[in-house]
């Protein structure tokens, strides 16, 4: 018997024996269906982090400076006990560290507190509010929709000024132009004197609920009151030169610490394939546990198969005997059902990968867990639902190999 004609034959009895045939494949289309969302999600959530929170949040080429890791890191509390003795970074630590970058490089200051802002067109709110001095706005890559960003004699004067994100900016400012108008922080009157343009958000936190201000401001008295910094950023042309200017700072501070060549260091550098470390060992937990599941429903299908072309063999004992006394040899017979049980099993995972691909966007869209179909994941699936009713048919396809064809013309 041709293939082709196997496949026909196969799809004719999934036409005639619908309701059978959906029960059949219902095993083997959900389990695809788990596998499928949940690759979409892990794969959409390391392509979002890796591109967007990498990119975005610590920047490219870029290390920052810190007293502990911000990002990525499973502590125990021994760990965060040691980290909170380790001294803090102050702003007077900056000078010493810029004196000593190579050059090309760029760098700045940043400290950060979640803080209460007002102005006279709306009611108060809580902002991101950003103490920053350097090439903050350059390393970030901010643009602005309008304005401009604070002068060198801005920032070393601590001028009163500050530039808002554009969700601050419609908040506080609806229906007027922000540029000139006044912004409290902290009962500290600031002048904004630019808006950035929509960053978006990450993981569903936004990242327009922000305002800068120079770091002498007063600003940096309600970000960080010990006089200390969140980070301090330093930004390479490439990743060689920010390599070597990390070498450089690490050089630099361990000296001025005077800390021995034993002795480890007392901060930390954190660039962004540090802070993904840890990410990409949870993603593989995620994709190996998110996996186990659809693997079992796989399992279920394939013997929920296995059953129904056992009962199909029983049903169709005399059309095999009429096959083989017609001249059907054994090995067509096999082909037949073993074709049959695999077209079953590989349109149930068709349709698991049509609803995997939906559920992810589904949960994409209502959720901020993102979603990005791999297009491995589609060839894997439905060679994996294929192999599983090759599988799950090999033994009622010998069975009925092996029927007596005189036997099985005088079933009833």
């Amino acid at each position: 018997m041709p293939f082709h004609e196997a496949i026909r034959l196969a799809l004719q009895q999934i036409r005639v024996q619908k309701l059978k045939s959906f029960f059949t494949l219902l095993g083997v289309m959900i389990g695809v269906m788990f596998l499928i969302a949940v690759i979409s999600i892990v794969t959409g959530m390391s392509k979002y982090v890796e591109e967007d929170f990498a990119g975005r949040v610590l920047g490219a080429n870029t290390f920052t400076l810190r007293r502990y890791p911000w990002f990525g890191n499973n502590t125990t509390e021994e760990q965060w006990r040691e980290w909170q003795r380790r001294p803090r970074v102050y702003h007077r630590d900056v000078m010493l560290v810029r004196n000593a970058l190579p050059q090309g490089t760029r760098y700045a200051v940043e400290s950060q507190e979640t803080l209460w802002a007002t102005s006279r067109y709306s009611r108060p709110r809580q902002v991101e509010a950003h103490a920053v001095e350097g090439d903050y706005f350059t390393i970030k890559k901010y643009d602005l929709s309008s304005g401009r960003v604070f002068t060198q004699q801005e920032a070393e004067l601590g001028t009163p000024v500050i530039v808002i994100g554009d969700e601050v900016a419609s908040f506080f400012f609806a229906g007027l132009n922000p540029i000139g108008r006044e912004l409290r922080i902290g009962g500290i009157p600031y002048t904004v004197i630019g808006v950035i343009q929509h960053q978006g958000s990450l993981f569903g936190q936004s990242l327009d609920k922000t305002a800068f201000a120079p770091f002498q401001s007063p600003l940096h008295r309600l970000t960080n009151p010990r006089g200390d910094i969140d980070g301090l950023l330093v930004q390479a042309p490439n990743d060689l030169m920010m390599r070597d200017a990390m070498e450089t700072v690490r050089e630099v501070l361990r000296g001025h610490r005077g800390l021995r060549p034993s002795v480890p260091d007392d901060f930390v550098m954190e660039t962004s394939e540090s802070a993904l470390a840890s990410f990409r060992q949870i993603e593989s937990i995620m994709t190996v546990a998110g996996t186990a599941l659809p693997a079992i429903g796989l399992v279920v299908g394939g013997m929920v198969i296995m059953n129904i072309m056992l009962v199909a063999v029983a049903e169709r004992t005399r059309e095999i005997g009429i096959r083989k006394a017609l001249g059907a040899r054994r090995k067509d017979i096999l082909r037949q059902f073993l074709v049959e049980a695999a077209t079953l099993s590989t349109a149930g995972a068709v349709l698991g990968i049509l609803l995997g691909i939906l559920g992810a966007k589904i949960i994409q869209w209502n959720t901020p867990l993102p979603a990005a179909v791999a297009p491995w994941s589609l060839v894997v699936a439905t060679l994996l639902g294929t192999v599983v009713g090759i599988a799950s048919g090999v033994f009622p396809a010998r069975k009925a190999a092996r029927l007596d064809p005189i036997a099985a013309l005088r079933q009833e």
